[in-house]
């Protein structure tokens, strides 16, 4: 683990400076200057990471206002969700949505899902690794990260009956997403009331054994730091 204040400085300046980029980008200003996105907020893509961009900017502040060397220790709990959260965005993406059938293969390369979801996710996960105290990922971590699928799942469920369960309603960019469902496996109309709580237990299931594959790491790396 690195203690170097300026590397730290650097790092997390970088990361805020092109997660800001790629707040912009989700926002469809890089595609067209005359549309907004006004739908940005119901993808988990997006939220996860305005969650990782919110704990790294806390930390770049908490560094900046720190005068000696040492690990960042800003909102571990936090940091910990955000990086499970930003984990199942990379995956997700990666093995399952990327290469879905009609997705058109170049809107994988443009800027704002190369930064949401490869390069951002990537580095938000290192920096755990780089720069992060160990010792403070404790055993309620991995659950109490469940909160955050929940959460997103209860969203999208309180939007749909807002708009009252209509799937005409599409994204702004004409695609056949249906703007209640945007991901396949939230979809009650495809997947039914049994698909969608499958779809939920899985994820469930996978952010904890996810979050308890990080806790034994961050133990084996507390075993070696001691030895």
């Amino acid at each position: 683990m690195i203690k170097n204040r300026t590397v730290q400085l650097i790092y997390q300046t970088v990361y805020c400076t092109l997660g800001i980029v790629g707040c912009v980008a989700c926002l469809g200003i890089f595609d067209d200057v005359n549309t907004f996105r006004w739908d940005f907020y119901v993808y988990f893509t997006n939220i996860s990471n305005f969650l990782c961009l919110g704990v790294m900017l806390a930390s770049l502040i908490s560094t900046a206002k720190r005068k000696d060397e040492g690990y960042v220790r800003t909102a571990p709990l936090l940091k910990f969700i955000g990086m499970l959260g930003i984990l199942l965005t990379f995956l997700v993406f990666n093995l399952l949505l990327a290469g879905a059938a009609g997705r058109d293969p170049q809107a994988n390369f443009r800027v704002g899902s190369v930064l949401f979801h490869v390069l951002l996710p990537i580095m938000y996960i290192a920096d755990w690794f780089l720069f992060y105290e160990r010792k403070t990922c404790k055993w309620y971590y991995p659950i109490a990260s469940i909160s955050f699928p929940l959460a997103y799942v209860i969203f999208l469920l309180i939007q749909a009956i807002i708009l009252g369960f209509d799937s005409t309603i599409l994204t702004p960019t004409g695609a056949k997403t249906p703007l209640i469902y945007p991901y396949f496996f939230v979809n009650l109309e495809t997947q039914g009331l049994p698909g969608v709580l499958m779809w939920i237990a899985i994820i469930s299931a996978a952010f904890v054994a996810a979050g308890f594959m990080f806790f034994g790491l961050d133990k084996i790396n507390n075993r070696r730091t001691k030895n």
